[in-house]
Formats: C-alpha cells, structure tokens, sequence
C-alpha cells in the first residue's frame, strides 16, 4: 500500500534514511543521485543533498510511512489497477517471511544469540532444517536474515521483502541519461553493432570523458535487453530497416481463404533456380529462371516457364502453361512489382485509345492486382519456393547453393575429397521441367493447407473446366524469333523443324514457341499470317535396311515417300504453269534441231574423211591455238609419247570437254 500526505509539504529524506530503506550503503545512493529528485543542503563539513520522498520506490514510500510514528492524517490509496507483481518475487517474498519468522522465534528464547545464528544458519545451508525454503531461497548469511529484518519492521508486509530487481517500471536502472544517450546511438546504430560491441564502446568513450564510476557491463546488457523488449519496433527500424518492420512487427492482414475459390485466383513471381542447366542457346552451364504461377486456393503450382532471362514474354507463357493445366480462364492474377511484369506490353499502353491496343489480361478478361515493392509476405508463392529449394533443388547434383555462404562444399576451395565423389551432371531444359513435374506430382498428393480435408490434386480436380483456344493463347504468349526457311525447313536450337506447308519457301519467317515443349513450333509469315505447326524432325538410321529395327525401316521409308511426293508435286506444279500443249511443241521443235545439227556434223567427218589425207609425221606437232584443237588431233592421230596420254586423261574431266560433248549432241 502507497500512503500520501494530506499535507502540501512536500516531505525530503536523508540519505543515510534512504540508505536504511534500500538496506545499501550511503555511497551506492550518492551514486545513484540522478536517479531521484534531489536538494542540496549545508551539513557539519561541506554539502550534501536529500532526496524527495515522492521520488523514491512506492514501495520504499510504504516502508518509510510504517516506521514513522503519523503527526498528521494519512489517507490510504488504492494500488493501480494495472500493478502486478511478478510470481516467482511473490514465492521469494513470502519465502523469506517464512524463514524471518521461524529465526525471530527460535532466536527469542536463547542467550547465546550470536552462536544460535551461526548454528541456525548453518543446518539452514546444509539443508538440514526446512529444506522447502532452501530450494527456493537457496543459501542465506545473518546480514540478509537482519537487512530483511530492518526492512520489515513491524508490519507483516511480505511484499516490502520481494526482491529489488522486480519492480513495475522495468526500465529502473543506475545508467544516467548521458550514458544511455551515447549506449543508444552505438545500439541502434544500422550497421548493427552487437551488444556486447556496444557496451565496450561505451565504456571506452565514458573512459575518454573522464567519468569516475563507469557502470560494469551486466548493467548495460540489461538495459539493452530491456529496451529491445520494451521498444523493439523502434528497435527493429534503426537497425534492419523498413522492410524487416512490416515483416517482424507491424500486425499482419490476416486472408480468408474461403471466400476465394480454386483457379479464381493465380498469384506469380520468378524464382533464380539454385541449380545450373544447360542453356539451349550457348550450350554452357548456367542458372535460369522459373516464372511460376501459383494457385492460391489450392496452393499448386499450375503453370510455369523456365527462361534464361526473366522478361515480359517469359511470364506470358508461364500463364499459358497456367490456363492450359487448369482448363480456366482465372479471374485475378496477384503479380509482382517486378520491372518484367509493369511492362507496358504486358499490361497493355496507359492510354488504350492512343494505339488502340489492350494488355494481354485485358483481352482475357483477367484484373491484375500488384504487389507493394519489398513485401514479401503478400506473396504466398514465396513459402511454395522455399519448400521447393529444401525438397527438390538440394536433391539434385549441379545444386551451387542460395549465395556464397552456404554453397557446396565442392565448390569451395581445397575441397579435393568432395570435387572427387561428386557425380557431375547438368540436365537440359527438358530434364529439368521433367523432374519439376515429377516433384509436383508428390506435392500435390499433400494435404491442402487450406482445407485439410482434401489434397492439393483433389483441389485442382474440383474446377470446372472452360473451353480453350489455344491457338489464341499461341498467338498471345509464345516467345517469338525471326528466322529463313531452308531446305532442311527452319533451323532453331540445333534442330531442324518441318512441314509440308515450307517447301519450296525461302523466305523470313516468325517462329513462336515455348521452352516448356520444343518439340513443335508455330510458324507466321512477317505480316502476321499463321503458316503451319512444324514438329522436330527425328534423325534416320545410316543402315536402315541392314542394321535397324523395323520402326528405323519404316522411317526411313516414309522419308523417301515423302521425297518423291514433293519431287511430283514440283512437276505436277510446273506443267500446270506452262501448259501441256504448248509444252509438246516445244519438245518437238527442240528433237528437229537436234536432228539437223546431227545430220550436218555426220555430213562434215563424211566429207572429211573422203579428202586425200597428207603424210602423217609423228615426230612434227602444229601448233594449237585452243585446247579443242589439240584434242581433235590427238583423236585424228593418236598419242605418240605419254606426254599426250596424260594430257588427254585431264582433258576428258574438264568442263570443257563436258561442253564440247553436249553441243556434239
């Protein structure tokens, strides 16, 4: 109980009144002067201060007003409504009452006072005598049991005995405003100084002040403790900021899931893989993206792309993959406030009637809603990533760890054993999508978190399916590239894709396709105009008829149907074009030329070979002005040394000769 004076006085103590109260010494109060209301007065020998009685513990109050002998009328207040006392000071305090009365009894009645209380003491300690109090007071000297004494007094008030460190204003301690000050600014200081660290600091920079008492480290680790607890929001924003506040302080909005229903609403975000694929472009290990799309009802993952650069098209055909799964349309998509996903393709322009063109969304009827910048916790996909790093990405053999720190310790330096055990290997795009299929079969047959009374897969299974066109969603999402048709049809990935639509073609052409399934594309002239769906072309066995099975066979049959069929088609094509009739003309005007000239030549040698030829000489050669000449006599006379032969030999396979032959015939 507090008491009041009705009186307007306001009432000052001694310090030595003081001292007797808190059961101190008179030094340790002069050193905690400025924790009080204080006066300086004149004594015998110098100056001194009192303290104020209102300044001092309620409790302390209590005890002084018990000793005195009233003069005046007091008035007993009620304690505040909101005063608790700890319950382990409570078993303390009445502790002590209990061991105080049972000494005060037994200690009444001897004559040897001083050797009863070195005896009592000592069977207290050895536990022998009332070993209950013991376990919770534990060893007690005859200087408590008499400090206890004196504080006591006459009143029977167990809570004048609960001990000093418990009191209802926690943030009581011997540091003064100047060495807090300059404790605080090294505490929350944002490059986060340990406390440990800050309370040397502080002792140092006290030290260079010269300040004669400098409070011992275990006082200011507890007024460090007790601020963090008492202010840890302003705690937690000198230190990590902003974004750790919204995080670890600030009240979260708590989501009825209920209220939404499965596939109504999809929530994205990208994911740097924290393990190395190959690329399919560079055919060198790296780490790629995954943009997924996340069913928050459900909490499947229903769509997904993986890319090696995060971009606004990456994203449209995650959410292709998404509609396609479900077989729905969703009604909202929760984005991040990534630059890729603000995209003014991706959302269409911030003025539609300017170019006339709406953002993909908006062509299929889908509200975006975006996230704020830095908060992670709007974001239920983030949990879904975190689960699929510890079960999945670990598990696999080019895993490189989340940063530098916690990295394998294969890549680390010197770690010979653990580079000679690991078994290399870096999957391709498609082993990796078939692996995360894999993985998603097992977390969907999970219980949903949402309803426990179904699993992921059984929610899924519960949407009621809508009628897609793909094609448009093609025509919307795919990633794109321009490309030359060639023989072999159009080259991409260090694959070949065809169909009968591209022969004869060779022209730019845009192919449209997803990483997620290379075993098509779509291919659209330059203006826009769809063509055709060109598949992969499968290579065919260099033995079929010999060494293969009889699905190689078969390939390699159709293969060269397919090869005759365009070759008709060609022919087909052009006689269409030149006219069949006027085609018979000419063929027949072409074989009388020929006849002519044939008749003319044979006349020629005829009449050549009737003239007196002159005496051959071996040994005299004319000479050639063309090489036509000479062959012509060479065939007239022969060859006469090997010189000629080999000559002849070349001859033969000149294109001179093969023109020379033609026009003969």
């Amino acid at each position: 109980m507090i008491y009041v004076s009705t009186m307007n006085e306001e009432k000052y103590i001694t310090i030595k009144e003081l001292a007797e109260l808190k059961g101190v010494s008179t030094r340790a109060i002069r050193l905690s002067k400025d924790k009080y209301i204080t006066r300086e007065i004149t004594v015998k020998g110098g100056k001194s201060f009192e303290i104020l009685l209102t300044s001092i513990e309620p409790e302390l109050q209590e005890k002084y007003y018990s000793k005195i002998v009233p003069t005046y009328e007091v008035k007993q207040l009620p304690a505040p409504t909101d005063f608790h006392k700890p319950d382990k000071a409570k078993v303390i305090a009445l502790a002590r009452l209990d061991l105080l009365d049972l000494w005060k009894l037994e200690r009444k009645n001897q004559s040897n006072k001083t050797q009863f209380d070195k005896d009592f003491l000592s069977a207290y300690n050895a536990q022998v005598l009332y070993p209950e109090i013991y376990a919770r007071l534990g060893n007690v000297s005859i200087g408590s049991l008499q400090r206890w004494k004196r504080i006591l007094g006459n009143s029977n008030n167990y809570e004048l005995l609960m001990p000093n460190y418990h009191y209802e204003d926690y943030s009581r301690t011997c540091l003064t405003e100047h060495e807090k000050q300059i404790f605080l600014k090294l505490l929350l200081h944002p490059n986060k100084f340990s406390i440990g660290k800050a309370i040397s600091l502080t002792q140092y920079v006290l030290k260079t002040q010269g300040t004669k008492y400098i409070p011992a480290t275990p006082t200011f680790r507890r007024f460090a403790n007790w601020y963090k607890a008492t202010y840890f929001d302003k705690w937690t924003l000198l230190r990590d900021g902003e974004k750790a506040l919204k995080e670890d302080v600030i009240p979260h909005i708590k989501r009825d899931i209920s209220k939404i229903e499965v596939g109504e609403v999809l929530v994205a975000d990208g994911k740097r893989l924290n393990f190395q694929i190959i690329n399919p472009f560079t055919g060198k290990p790296c780490r790629a993206t995954l943009i997924g799309f996340l069913d928050w009802k459900s909490t499947a993952l229903v769509g997904y792309e993986i890319m090696i650069e995060e971009n606004t098209q990456n994203i449209a055909s995650a959410l292709r993959n998404a509609i396609l799964n479900l077989g729905k349309i969703p009604k909202f998509v929760y984005l991040d406030n990534g630059r890729a996903f603000r995209g003014k393709y991706f959302i269409g322009s911030a003025d539609f009637s300017e170019v006339g063109l709406k953002g993909i969304y908006e062509r299929l009827g889908i509200t975006t809603v975006f996230a704020n910048p830095y908060n992670a916790r709007a974001k239920v996909i983030e949990r879904f990533f975190l689960e699929m790093q510890e079960s999945l990405e670990k598990l696999l053999p080019s895993y490189i760890g989340t940063n530098i720190e916690n990295k394998p310790a294969r890549l680390r330096r010197n770690e010979k054993f653990h580079s000679e055990i690991h078994q290399e290997f870096t999957p391709t795009i498609q082993q990796t999508i078939q692996m995360i299929n894999s993985w998603l079969e097992y977390k969907n047959s999970l219980t949903c978190p949402n309803d426990k009374s179904k699993t992921i897969q059984e929610m899924l299974n519960s949407i009621e399916k809508q009628e897609i066109n793909p094609r448009e969603l093609d025509d919307l999402m795919l990633a794109q590239e321009i490309k030359t048709i060639t023989s072999q049809g159009i080259r991409f990935l260090k694959s070949d894709y065809y169909n009968d639509a591209l022969y004869g073609l060779r022209q730019k052409v845009i192919i449209k396709y997803s990483l997620f399934d290379l075993s098509y594309i779509n291919v659209y002239t330059i203006t826009g105009k769809f063509l055709c769906r060109a598949d992969r072309i499968t290579l065919t066995h260099p033995l079929a008829h010999y060494t293969g099975e009889v699905i190689d066979i078969e390939d390699y049959k159709q293969t060269i149907q397919k090869q005759k069929q365009l070759k008709n088609k060609t022919i087909k094509a052009c006689k269409e074009f030149l006219n069949i009739e006027d085609l018979e003309i000419l063929e027949c005007q072409i074989e009388k030329e020929k006849e002519e000239i044939l008749h003319s030549q044979i006349i020629q040698k005829i009449e050549i070979k009737n003239e007196k030829p002159e005496k051959y000489n071996p040994a005299v050669k004319p000479l050639f002005k063309t090489s036509r000449d000479r062959y012509e006599y060479l065939m007239e006379h022969g060859c006469t040394c090997n010189e000629d032969r080999v000559w002849l030999t070349a001859y033969k396979e000149s294109k001179e000769y093969k023109q020379y032959e033609t026009d003969i015939c």
